[in-house]
C-alpha cells in the first residue's frame, strides 16, 4: 500500500493530470490518501504534483490515530473501534495493508489533512525530484519519516 502526499498547488495543471488528482481525491496541498499497490500508474502519472512510498504498519497507526475523521468531522477513537470490533489502531493498520479492509467500508473518510512538515521539505524545494534533492515523486519508505513530521 502507497501514501501519496500533494506537493504542490492547483495553478497551471493540465487538465488531464487534474483529472487524475480528482479520481486520487488528491484536492488540496498537504493532503494524504491511501493508495493500493495497483494504482501505481495513476502515483507516476502526477509525481511531478506528489510524494508517495511504501507506509509501514506503526506510521500508518500513528495516522489514525491522530488524523482520521468519520462523518460530522470526529475523531476515530477507541469507542468508535469497539463499535466496528476491532481491537486497537494497530490491527486496523495492519488489516488496512493488508487489503482486508477498507476506510469507506468502516464509515472512515478516505482523505487525511495533514499540516506542512516540521523543518520543511527537501533542500531543493517542491519543484524538483527526490531523487535529485527535491520533494516530489517516488521517495520508497522514507515517506514514513516525512508523515511523522507532518503528523
Amino acid at each position: 500500500m502507497y501514501a501519496a502526499i500533494r506537493v504542490r498547488g492547483s495553478v497551471n495543471v493540465i487538465p488531464q493530470l487534474k483529472k487524475t488528482l480528482e479520481l486520487l481525491m488528491l484536492d488540496r496541498v498537504n493532503h494524504l490518501v491511501l493508495v493500493a499497490d495497483n494504482q501505481r500508474g495513476m502515483l507516476n502519472k502526477v509525481q511531478s504534483f506528489t510524494t508517495f512510498g511504501e507506509i509501514n504498519e506503526a506510521t500508518l497507526a500513528k495516522l489514525l490515530q491522530k488524523r482520521a475523521k468519520i462523518s460530522g468531522n470526529k475523531k476515530v477513537d477507541e469507542a468508535f473501534l469497539k463499535e466496528k470490533k476491532i481491537k486497537g489502531f494497530e490491527e486496523l493498520a495492519k488489516s488496512l495493508i493488508e487489503g482486508t479492509a477498507k476506510l469507506r467500508e468502516l464509515g472512515i473518510k478516505p482523505v487525511f489533512r495533514l499540516s506542512p512538515p516540521k523543518k520543511g521539505y527537501e533542500r531543493a524545494g517542491i519543484k524538483k525530484g527526490y531523487s535529485i534533492g527535491g520533494a516530489l515523486g517516488y521517495r520508497a519508505n522514507d515517506i514514513n519519516a516525512l508523515i511523522k513530521r507532518m503528523i
